[in-house]
């Protein structure tokens, strides 16, 4: 090889990796079609000098890949030279949040006077928007991030301010829950596990997840925003229909066209008004909070059963804001086989591993769950568990005048001697079942040859353990031929009537039925 080819190669070489170093990426804005949360072009930033030897960490642009763009031509060598400095386009990514997703608007704006009108309505009430993007200040940063992994428009991330005001605990007269609001039929369509323990309509990563799940299938579906909106408020069958009505009488089918309920007519206008006052709220004289363009909360994981309070103590965290950030657990423990995960804000989470980690030899949950073999009253489940009646009503929202029907899992004071936590099966699948109390009346039975207190209570088809309790009895009790035991039977049922007859052929010429006491729980 000749001296003059070397040294071409070597050039082309050296040419080549001054390519890698030195060719910036473009980068565009979200009106111009980019991927949402990519920062402005170059041009508008200062630049940043390395030299070759040295060459630094390129910025990391926010949740977006950035695409790779080569030079196109023929290829011109270079004289390599090392005192001059390679210039590389520096990526900053935006100071807060709501500039990032002003940056991924997307959607199409709607401008008419509804429009208008909720603009003014926002504008004329500063402390219901300082209330809610207070609120939102917890949440935003996970949403905007997961529009964007997802390559979703980043104004999305302000329909939570529609739907409930970013109040995870919402729940609508309809019985829709959660930021997103999901009803209940649909939560469980897009997996949100609904329990005697939790509700994941109101968990902040799991509803989120199925909230974008579910507009993404619709606006596969419609092929419009606006319209996939207006599924989300009204229902996909209802939009589906109202567009084939207007097909068929030769009419327009986008939002505006069609005719449905004032709900849902208003529904993407106050998603609109709200995106302009976040995209120039100097024009309508509004002032946002800052919200930082960094994650608030992390997750951590936990193995065991945990009170509720004893995490807010561990992790050092008002208790108030622990339910912010855990809003899907509406018991006051959190059970580990169910939940193996909660929310803490950022810097807290290191603080609850270390006390969690002191604490390892505590019980740290004071309830645990209990499953009622029959059908009982509050009142026998209570005295069973050793609880106050009204404790019990109150920790499992039981209203007055119901029984637990067989199966149920209600939550129960857990004692010092419960070493085990609850088991996956009844952490992950717990109802509670309730029926209306019947009226009740008290009877005087008396035992047969050989009776025992389960014997007796199956002939009366009521519980044992609540005989047991009604006669002050151990449930083992074996029983006297004609003792007297105390009952509570409906008032109606076969067995009162049978109490009835057994009482009355075992007179001796007269009544010996006393007048009942009727009963309710």
């Amino acid at each position: 090889m000749t001296n003059g080819i070397r040294l071409a190669l070597a050039a082309l070489v050296i040419f080549l990796g001054g390519c890698a170093a030195t060719v910036p990426t473009p980068v565009t804005t979200a009106d111009s079609g980019a991927t949402a949360g990519v920062a402005p072009p170059a041009a508008a930033n200062p630049s940043t000098t390395v030299t070759a030897a040295a060459p630094a960490t390129p910025a990391r642009a926010p949740a977006a890949t950035l695409p790779k763009v080569f030079p196109s031509g023929p290829l011109t060598p270079l004289a390599p030279n090392k005192a001059d400095p390679l210039v590389v386009a520096t990526l900053t990514p935006p100071a807060d949040l709501w500039e990032r997703i002003r940056r991924g608007y997307r959607m199409p704006d709607l401008d008419n006077d509804l429009v208008r009108e909720r603009e003014r309505w926002y504008a004329s009430r500063p402390d219901y928007i300082e209330r809610m993007t207070e609120r939102s200040s917890k949440y935003l940063f996970h949403i905007v991030e997961e529009l964007e992994r997802r390559n979703m428009p980043t104004e999305l991330a302000l329909l939570p301010f529609i739907e409930s005001a970013f109040n995870p605990q919402a729940v609508s007269s309809a019985k829709a829950a959660g930021m997103w609001q999901f009803m209940p039929a649909t939560g469980k369509y897009f997996e949100l596990k609904q329990n005697a323990f939790r509700d994941d309509r109101r968990d902040v990563l799991a509803s989120t997840r199925a909230a974008l799940d579910y507009l993404q299938k619709l606006h596969g579906m419609f092929g419009d925003w606006h319209l996939a909106l207006a599924a989300y408020n009204w229902g996909e069958g209802s939009v589906g229909r109202a567009i084939e009505r207007n097909r068929k009488a030769g009419l327009g089918t986008g939002y505006e066209d069609l005719k449905m309920p004032a709900e849902t007519r208003l529904y993407v206008p106050k998603l609109q008004a709200v995106k302009n006052i976040v995209l120039d709220p100097h024009r309508l004289d509004t002032v946002l909070p800052v919200i930082e363009n960094h994650p608030y909360f992390q997750s951590v994981d936990i193995t065991r059963d945990i009170d509720v309070a004893m995490a807010a103590k561990l992790a050092n965290v008002a208790l108030e804001d622990f339910k912010a950030l855990n809003p899907s657990a509406h018991k006051p423990v959190i059970l580990a086989a169910g939940t193996p995960q909660i929310l803490l804000p950022w810097d807290n989470a290191a603080t609850f591993r270390a006390n969690l980690q002191a604490n390892a030899g505590r019980q740290l949950a004071s309830w645990t769950a209990w499953q009622a073999p029959s059908t009982m009253r509050t009142a026998d489940v209570a005295r069973k568990v050793g609880m106050k009646e009204a404790d019990l009503r109150a920790v499992n929202q039981i209203p007055n005048g119901m029984v637990i029907k067989a199966g149920s899992t209600v939550l129960v004071r857990r004692s010092a001697e419960v070493r085990e936590d609850v088991a996956e099966a009844i952490a992950e699948n717990a109802q509670l079942s309730l029926g209306r109390q019947q009226l009740q009346v008290r009877r005087i039975v008396r035992a047969a040859k050989n009776d025992t207190v389960a014997k007796l209570a199956r002939r009366y088809k009521v519980d044992a353990s609540s005989v047991a309790e009604w006669n002050k009895l151990p449930e083992s009790s074996a029983l006297k031929q004609g003792q007297r035991i105390t009952v509570y039977l409906p008032a109606r049922s076969r067995a009162a009537a049978a109490a009835v007859r057994t009482a009355s052929s075992r007179s001796t010429g007269r009544s010996k039925q006393k007048p009942v006491k009727l009963a309710r729980d």
